[in-house]
């Protein structure tokens, strides 16, 4: 790009992060050290601001957010320095970063709703990554499904009935919310467990969302593995290892990450995912594959950058970065 880029980051709260963990961190170093300029938000401070001045004057719409100038740094407990609070017009960022954790509720649709407005390339455009209108289209446990030849046996559901038949058919199985995040809210009923009743009334009660339910793969105990894709390629992956007595691998419940190769099989699978990836810009995709099967397709916030970096010695962020870049000097969102 003939100059420094502006970047906006949409996310949680930076000074509550890992710094030696964090994906979006080590993005935020990475375009540092390109020279680029960070501003930071959290998407509360988000606004639309629409309407005609006059009766027939042009439309006029502006997508805002009260951020801060962020200077960053692997130090720990002293890892950002930031500027004075400032109204910024989106538009005029050359890219805007969609950060922030889910839960996939109707705040976080909300947001990708309007940062669709400015999403493109070009005058009075920002280009966000991921794709806004393709990361509410694609939350991460529905669009697996439109691979069913890859995943392991998967029913999406508010049936307790057939909740109950698919347990009969395969007995041990994972029941999961279908729109959390950080293994929270997942659970294990093998054969025999008396307690999938409670925990179905316990989740109908409290939520009106499906759940998912999978057949329990007991491969999981080698590793969940989380393959990183930068704009439908894979570049790297991990194994999570559950700890000691837990079924879940996530790092945030103490799953431990490993050094991972990528096998032939997990090849076939980022090779029928990676086209629609690419297409529909979703540039920064995490999967998750257990054994032979593919169980979620990662689209809001992906983590596991520095994780693979440590173990291939490889520069994750800096290829994310490559992708984007790519995209702005080629003038095509899906280019």
């Amino acid at each position: 790009m003939p100059r420094p880029l502006k970047v906006a980051v949409q996310m949680d709260p930076l000074g509550g992060i890992d710094i030696n963990g964090d994906s979006t961190f080590a993005l935020m170093l990475e375009a540092q050290a390109r020279g680029y300029e960070l501003f930071v938000y959290q998407v509360e401070a988000l606004s639309l601001n629409e309407g005609r001045i006059t009766p027939h004057a042009a439309r006029t719409e502006r997508v805002t957010a009260r951020a801060r100038p962020v200077t960053v740094r692997r130090r720990v407990g002293d890892h950002a320095e930031y500027g004075a609070e400032q109204v910024i017009d989106l538009a005029g960022m050359d890219v805007v970063l969609m950060r922030q954790d889910p839960p996939f509720d109707m705040a976080y649709i909300t947001a990708t709703h309007i940062l669709e407005h400015i999403h493109g390339v070009g005058p009075d455009r920002a280009l966000v990554v991921n794709n806004p209108a393709a990361v509410r289209n694609a939350p991460e446990k529905i669009l697996v499904t439109h691979y069913p030849d890859l995943m392991p046996p998967t029913l999406v559901t508010w049936d307790v009935q057939a909740i109950k038949a698919f347990r009969a058919k395969w007995g041990d199985i994972i029941v999961k919310p279908l729109f959390g995040n950080g293994g929270a809210g997942v659970f294990r009923i093998q054969p025999g467990d008396p307690n999938l009743n409670s925990l179905l009334e316990m989740h109908f009660a409290r939520s009106r969302e499906p759940l998912m339910i999978q057949r329990y793969e007991p491969a999981v105990r080698r590793g969940d593995k989380r393959i990183i894709l930068v704009d439908g390629r894979p570049v790297g992956a991990i194994d999570r290892i559950p700890a000691e007595g837990e079924t879940r691998s996530n790092m945030h419940v103490g799953g431990r990450p490993v050094r991972a190769e990528l096998t032939a099989r997990d090849h076939e699978i980022c090779n029928a995912i990676g086209p629609l990836l690419r297409d529909e810009g979703l540039i920064f995709v995490g999967i998750d594959v257990i054994g032979e099967w593919l169980t979620e397709i990662n689209v809001t916030s992906p983590t596991g950058l520095q994780e693979i970096d440590r173990f291939d010695g490889v520069n994750t962020a800096g290829l994310i970065w490559d992708a984007i870049v790519s995209r702005l000097v080629t003038g095509g969102v899906n280019a």
